[in-house]
């Protein structure tokens, strides 16, 4: 997945340190480049590309991060540079925050509650 973005190394940095995977060095030094995770690794890959103009409206995708602990997760985002939009929904299944990245991409934080099997 690729993002446009203004500062690929800040966008990097925070995702690598929210979904702990390291950030690449395939761009080398191009700072209009910057990508989280591998083409041959088996978790999520993310490219940041460098556009000149600012995210002005929603994006029409969005990641999804589940999480174990909702509060300690939104706590972890906000310390990265990311924030909390205001919006919470709670499911019978769990709970979903959406949240926003330094640079106001929007993505939620997704906690499922344990369900016990009937049997």
């Amino acid at each position: 997945m690729t993002i446009d973005c203004l500062d690929p190394v800040q966008m990097s940095t925070f995702w690598s340190a929210l979904l702990d995977i390291p950030v690449s060095s395939e761009h080398g030094d191009d700072p209009n480049w910057a990508t989280v995770g591998s083409r041959s690794g088996r978790l999520p890959r993310l490219t940041f590309q460098r556009v000149p103009e600012p995210k002005t409206t929603k994006v029409r995708i969005h990641l999804d991060v589940q999480v174990d602990d909702i509060d300690a997760a939104r706590h972890q985002v906000e310390n990265l540079g990311g924030r909390w939009a205001g919006v919470r929904t709670d499911y019978d299944e769990g709970v979903v925050l959406v949240m926003l990245d330094p640079e106001d991409h929007e993505f939620c934080l997704v906690q499922y509650f344990e369900t016990s099997s009937g049997g």
